[in-house]
Formats: C-alpha cells, structure tokens, sequence
C-alpha cells in the first residue's frame, strides 16, 4: 500500500502543477469576452502557441499515466477517492503559487474531503486484514465431465 501512496502523491503533485501552468498560460492569454464559436477558435490556437500551457498539459498527461498504473493495481474504489489527495496539494498551490486567497470554509472542505480519502483507504487495510467476511463460502469449480459431489445411483 506504501508503494500505491507515494505513486497517489507524485501524480497529485503532477496534476496541480499542470493545472497552475494552465492557469498561468491562460493569464497571460487575452481572452475575449463573450463566449463564441470563434472565441474558443482563438483561445485554443493561443493556447497551442502558449509554452505554460504546453507544460502544464504535458504534466496532466503524466498524471493520467500515474493515474492508468494505479487502477491496474487496485480498485476503482479505493484510487478514484484517494485522489482527493490532490485537493490539498492544488489548494496549496493556489495559495502559494497563484497566490489566491483561500478562506477558512475551503480548507474546511479540503479537509472534510480529505478525511473521506482517510477512510477510504482505511476500508482497505481492513479488508486485506480481516480476509474474506465471516460466513462466506468459497465455492468449487466442479471436475470436467461430472457433476461435484454427485452420488453413484
């Protein structure tokens, strides 16, 4: 499990440095007012021409290989909510790099979603501890060509 955290922290950190550069290029981009086709037309051509936002993309594709390696490992499940990690990470980042203002009743938030990941994972250390719940039965695959368990008439 140590292994799948540090792996959920290095794609965290490479997703929200991704979106920080997306946020800075899209500063320095002048985007037009109302949303319209052309507008859109204009932001994306800029933006493919913008260096931040060509990093900031390439950090987010490196998130999402991080991401593909960590559901080959485990459940749905268990990575999507850990990924909430990242909530820490982007609120911090946008505090100290972005540097926005960020209240009371965001961290709170942060906080409450990152408890949720907590419990999460913590589902899991106990799954793997207790093994398979208490009154399961493990079912036999019966041998080819008879029925399992059958009585000779």
């Amino acid at each position: 499990m140590a292994k799948i955290i540090i792996i959920l922290i290095i794609a965290a950190i490479l997703e929200n440095m991704g979106v920080v550069f997306i946020k800075g290029g899209l500063n320095q981009i002048n985007l037009p007012g109302p949303v319209t086709a052309s507008a859109i037309v204009q932001v994306v051509q800029t933006g493919f021409t913008n260096h931040k936002i060509i990093l900031g993309v390439a950090l987010e594709a490196a998130f999402f290989g991080c991401f593909l390696y960590l559901l080959s490992q485990r459940d749905v499940s268990l990575i999507w909510p850990l990924t909430s990690i990242g909530f820490i990470v982007g609120t911090l980042a946008a505090k100290f790099i972005l540097d926005e203002s960020v209240s009371g009743v965001r961290w709170a938030g942060v906080i409450l979603i990152t408890l949720g990941a907590f419990l999460t994972s913590y589902s899991e250390a106990i799954k793997n501890k207790t093994g398979p719940p208490p009154g399961s039965t493990i079912m036999a695959v019966p041998p080819a060509g008879g029925r399992q368990g059958s009585v000779p008439d």
